[in-house]
């Protein structure tokens, strides 16, 4: 059982005085910080803020060894073979486009992929098809758009790959995503997934999984912005060709010829986000601190509450499966022609309560179901039953005024 209170002390931002503190229900856009994290990085800029990998001085030092405990953290928190196949990048978005660029697709190649993709699992898809002209096959759902096993069966034959979201940022609905894997590799098919979403929330782990590629971004799972994971296993990145290269890449060159450095040097071209990776190993520090069962019920607490209030009100609609637990830690939801901006905004002025509102980069969906855009509520271990209250009691004011 978790201990919230204890949790919010971790976090200045939740420690406001005169009615300052906000009721922060949009997690699943970007965490909040724990302190660690911030005095980490804030550590790097006041006393070591050097290169990492490239000065051989006592602060450079300091720095790649602080880069190598990071990438060492990350590799035992998913399960991953070993740490080189940890790359850095800047969020899951980048991690996607160095795989749709990387892993030598060509005109016919099939990828597949969920009918509620974020844009950065659809666009750089429909992009290579545009360029290259590969397909790209969307994966018809069940009738509360949870995914279809039987319907992924029919389409895989023929697929090069499956790039699927571990847990949707729309519902928050989990794939399941071993069955997924296993008929894929059956089916000569590898695996790509998009786990920005889902682990803040659940354990993966790579290997158990069996899954081929995966990516996921710090700024969901306590860590800085800008920083991201993108992991594959080691003899797939061996045939990957580098997407971004330059300095940092190779270990020699001429003014004709080049040598690549290993993996995962050749990956991570140029200076990289230093203070960010440091913060981004105190994260995964943090969160690992947690029992991920301790956090679902945590989070299916307040879901069902708020889900059980928004079914009394007759002009709201969930999207995803009526019933909570399988929504993990997301409650979306919409009334039909009204604009849940509005609501978004009134929530904050009157309760200083942040939600988010819009298509959340799955405009895909939205203008598949010919809905404008909703209102989506995102928790975490450090929200509260009073919170949600809260929240009820607001959106109700807000329903009788609009």
């Amino acid at each position: 059982m978790l201990n919230t209170d204890k949790i919010r002390a971790d976090f200045n931002i939740l420690t406001q005085k005169d009615g300052k503190t906000p009721i922060y229900f949009d997690s699943a856009c970007m965490s909040l910080k724990p302190n660690k994290v911030v005095e980490a990085m804030n550590d790097y800029y006041f006393n070591y803020p050097a290169c990492a990998g490239r000065s051989s001085h006592k602060l450079g030092d300091k720095v790649t060894k602080k880069v190598k405990e990071t990438r060492q953290l990350i590799a035992k928190f998913i399960n991953a073979n070993n740490e080189n196949e940890i790359i850095f990048t800047r969020n899951t978005t980048e991690g996607i486009n160095l795989l749709a660029n990387s892993l030598g697709l060509r005109k016919g190649d099939i990828v597949l992929i969920s009918n509620k993709e974020h844009n950065s699992n659809l666009i750089p898809w429909l992009l290579l098809r545009d360029k290259i002209g590969i397909a790209v096959k969307i994966i018809p759902a069940n009738k509360d758009d949870s995914f279809n096993l039987n319907n992924f069966s029919e389409l895989i034959n023929g697929v090069k790959l499956v790039s699927i979201v571990h847990t949707s940022n729309l519902d928050g609905v989990t794939n399941p995503a071993k069955e997924i894997i296993e008929i894929a590799h059956k089916n000569n098919a590898l695996v790509f997934l998009d786990a920005a979403q889902g682990i803040p929330h659940k354990k993966i782990d790579v290997q158990d999984l069996n899954v081929d590629f995966l990516a996921f971004s710090g700024h969901k799972m306590f860590g800085p912005t800008g920083t991201g994971v993108f992991y594959g296993k080691y003899k797939l990145l061996e045939k990957l060709e580098p997407f971004i290269v330059g300095g940092d890449t190779v270990e020699f060159s001429t003014y004709e010829d080049y040598k690549f450095l290993p993996i995962p040097e050749k990956f991570e071209a140029g200076l990289q986000d230093y203070a960010g990776i440091i913060g981004l190993g105190e994260a995964v520090k943090y969160l690992s601190q947690f029992d991920f069962n301790d956090i679902a019920e945590h989070e299916l607490k307040l879901n069902a509450y708020i889900t059980t209030e928004l079914q009394k009100i007759p002009q709201i609609k969930i999207i995803g499966p009526e019933d909570a637990k399988d929504r993990t830690g997301i409650i979306n939801f919409y009334i039909d022609g009204a604009d849940m901006h509005k609501f978004a905004i009134m929530l904050d002025e009157m309760a200083n309560i942040s939600i988010r509102s819009g298509q959340h980069c799955v405009h895909s969906w939205f203008n598949s179901k010919k809905i404008f855009n909703s209102a989506r509520v995102s928790l975490f271990l450090y929200n509260t039953m009073e919170e949600a209250e809260t929240f009820i009691t607001n959106l109700n004011k807000i329903i009788k005024i609009l």
